[in-house]
């Protein structure tokens, strides 16, 4: 199977942002925090601590979110020069090959550590940083994402996260 794909930007941001959260150590701190925000929504309700603590507990949660909903993700994708081109992936039965202009690497399967499903991309994780955005409308219709998502589940361990 080949699929032939370029990125939109919108798109690669919400999977960006869609990696950041997924990630087990900042899920982890969001949760904490959140917890804070709540904690401190509480004991200020109960004037049990001033509205300055109030106000920095507000900050923090405010800034976080900013943080990973537009700031990582941008700085990401401004870096990459990969989101600005077009490119054809093969998938075979012992490989997979990405394809440029400038040239074609390939892979093995069991060069890959898992894999994702969002709503727009399949991201394949090499390892916990390294990773391909996989696009879905680079397939032609539902019928192409369902085998290319059979095709993934094949070959991919499963994700252990």
């Amino acid at each position: 199977m080949t699929i032939h794909f370029g990125y939109e930007k919108g798109q690669v941001l919400q999977a960006l942002r869609y990696h950041f959260i997924s990630r087990p150590e900042i899920r982890i701190m969001i949760i904490v925090v959140n917890v804070f925000a709540i904690g401190s929504i509480i004991l200020y309700a109960m004037q049990k601590i001033t509205p300055l603590a109030f106000l920095v507990g507000s900050l923090l949660w405010i800034v976080l979110m900013i943080s990973f909903w537009f700031v990582l993700p941008i700085m990401v994708y401004r870096r990459s020069e990969t989101f600005r081109h077009e490119f054809s992936m093969s998938f075979e039965e012992d490989q997979f090959s990405l394809i440029h202009e400038r040239g074609e690497r390939s892979w093995p399967w069991k060069a890959l550590n898992k894999f994702i499903e969002s709503p727009n991309f399949f991201h394949l994780y090499f390892d916990s940083r390294s990773f391909l955005l996989v696009p879905k409308s680079g397939c032609r219709d539902k019928d192409e994402v369902y085998e290319l998502r059979q095709l993934l589940k094949g070959r991919i361990k499963k994700d252990n996260t």
